[in-house]
Parts: C-alpha cells; structure tokens; sequence
C-alpha cells in the first residue's frame, strides 16, 4: 500500500466532507423499516454536492477508493488495478474481495467506460488527480452518481466521505474507536518519552536516487506528530514536504542530534527494500541513536485508510517498548 505525500492545508476539504451527509427527504415516513431501495442522501465531495443511494448495491471503485472501501467493509463490483505490493500488504479476506470485483483498467485513465457501464453500477467512487478526472466526470456522471476526491483530501475527512457515500458508517465506527483506544494508550504508556523524546523519521524508496535518504514528513508519521504528540520535524506552513528532498548518505551523520530514529521495515521487521541500503553504511551504524537501541523500525503498511493505521499503531506501540532508558 502506498504511502502518500499529502500536502498538508487539506482543511478546506476536511471540512467539505465534514459537512458531507445531508438527508433528503425521498422517502417517506411509512416507508418499511430497512426498505431503503430507491432512497437517496447527498453527499458532498471535491466535485460538489451529489446525489446517491443510500442502500448503494453495485459499487465501483477507481482509483484510491479501492483498498480504503474494501477495508471499511464494501464489495465493489467493479475496481481498478492495484500493485502487487500494496495487495501484499491487505488481509487474505479483504485481497479475495478486490479479486471479485471486476477489474476495469490499470488506473483512472486507462479505465473502460464501456465494460463500467456493462456493470450497471448504482454508485462510483474515485480518487485519482484531477487533471485526469475532469475529462471523465461527464461521462461518469452519465453512468451513475459520481463521488470524487482529488488526492489532498485528509485521510480521516476521506474515510468519512467514503463510509457515507458508500453505507458504511457502521464498519468505520469500529475502526474510529479502535484508533481512538490504541492513540489513547500509547500517550498513556509513553507520555514521559513523548514530552522528552526528540524523533527524526527516515525514508527510502523505489524511486530513490542511488545513495540517498529522505527525512519524511508525511504519511504515517503524520499520525504520530498530530494524534499522538511525537516532535518529529516537519515542514514549514506552506512549504514543500521534507521528504521530497533526497539528502546523499554523509548526511546522516547529522542525525546525531536526535534521541530517536525511526525507519521503515516490512511486516516481518526487516528494513524496507528501499531502505536496506542505508542500514548497511557505516555512517549508519555510527549513528549513536543506532548503537545504543535507539533506532526502531516501523511497518506503515498505508495511510489513506484506518485498518493500515491501526497496524500502524502497533507497531509503533511495540517499538517504543523496546526504548531503552534514557542516560
């Protein structure tokens, strides 16, 4: 799953989607108990205020929707193509649910309007960039209700947007209060290491220049500065993330002012495949943070939707528990 570089200033959106879920009154008050077939709500996301199901049957999903609804819960009819690596990273039961639903296209715009539209989808749901969406919205909207986000929107405003648009207020419910519970008790455990701790976060990636790092500030460790409290650097308001600066290898030995370093390791705690280069520099091992068990790997197998957090959360949880006490 991916991890996304959000800009942050999401606000806007955060609050459009806050203000999401406004009922209309088409149906009745003599309507049957759970007959909600032929009722509709409206929803308002980047693309204005739509009209959908409130009983959605037949869901597409392009884009970012997808892992983020499957995860909530949902059974999309129709989907785009994920990467191997991010369906490596879901439940075996959530990788069945995307296999079942049929597959559209590589991405937004690869995708098949024609076979879309075979599927007779009572709602789509979509994520992707804009650029590529305006000149799909009309004919999206032509085949059924549309709800689309642009790729700033704030993952929890997101989540929400989902859940109403799709029906699945309940399943995010569970996972709302399971995040709550697990912030809760790693403030609980480790507030006097989050109040003295200064934390730097590493990355590495794919597309990583050879012999380079970044210091990332965005994706999980999001979650880590604004629920938890960690201090880890950040950029400025209105300035370009960290992470998208590639820094060479001999500046590592300037995390030395840090009392902790954080970086990515796979489901099995190994350094991420990106990331191994760095671990075996001996910049790296000279680090003190590293030599003295300060240097913890995290897993963040994605931030756009609560289940990857909260695997997130432990993780982190159990990192921390293996800190050392501070000289």
């Amino acid at each position: 799953m991916t991890t996304t570089p959000r800009r942050r200033g999401s606000a806007a959106a955060a609050v459009l989607l806050s203000a999401a879920l406004v009922l209309a009154a088409c149906g009745s008050d003599g309507d049957a108990a759970g007959d909600k077939a032929g009722e509709t709500h409206s929803v308002t996301a980047d693309n204005g205020t739509i009209e959908v199901p409130v009983d959605p049957q037949r869901v597409v999903t392009i884009g970012n929707t997808t892992l983020p609804f499957i995860d909530m819960g949902g059974e999309p009819v129709g989907v785009t193509d994920v990467s191997a690596s991010e369906l490596g990273l879901i439940p075996e039961d959530q990788r069945t649910t995307f296999e079942a639903g049929t597959s559209l296209g590589a991405s937004a715009d690869q995708i098949d309007l024609e076979q879309l539209a075979g599927l007779e989808p009572d709602l789509i749901l979509a994520q992707f960039p804009e650029s590529e969406f305006e000149p799909l919205e009309k004919q999206l909207g032509s085949i059924a209700p549309t709800v689309f986000w642009g790729l700033g929107t704030e993952w929890k405003a997101f989540a929400d947007g989902l859940a109403q648009a799709g029906n699945l207020t309940d399943g995010l419910g569970e996972q709302k209060a399971e995040f709550e519970d697990k912030i809760t008790r790693i403030q609980e455990t480790y507030g006097e290491i989050i109040d003295d701790t200064s934390f730097v976060n590493l990355d590495r990636w794919a597309s990583s220049d050879p012999g380079t790092f970044s210091i990332a500030d965005f994706g999980c460790v999001e979650i880590a500065q604004d629920d938890i409290g960690m201090d880890f650097p950040r950029a400025a308001e209105g300035e370009d993330p960290l992470g998208w600066t590639s820094l060479p290898f001999e500046q590592l030995a300037e995390l030395s002012e840090y009392d902790v370093i954080t970086y990515p390791v796979d489901a099995e705690g190994r350094p991420t495949e990106p990331f191994a280069p760095v671990v075996e520099t001996n910049t790296w091992k000279a680090l003190p943070a590293v030599g003295s068990g300060r240097a913890l790997g995290v897993f963040c197998p994605g931030n756009n939707s609560y289940g990857p957090v909260l695997q997130y959360l432990d993780s982190l949880d159990a990192a921390l528990a293996t800190l050392p006490a501070k000289e």
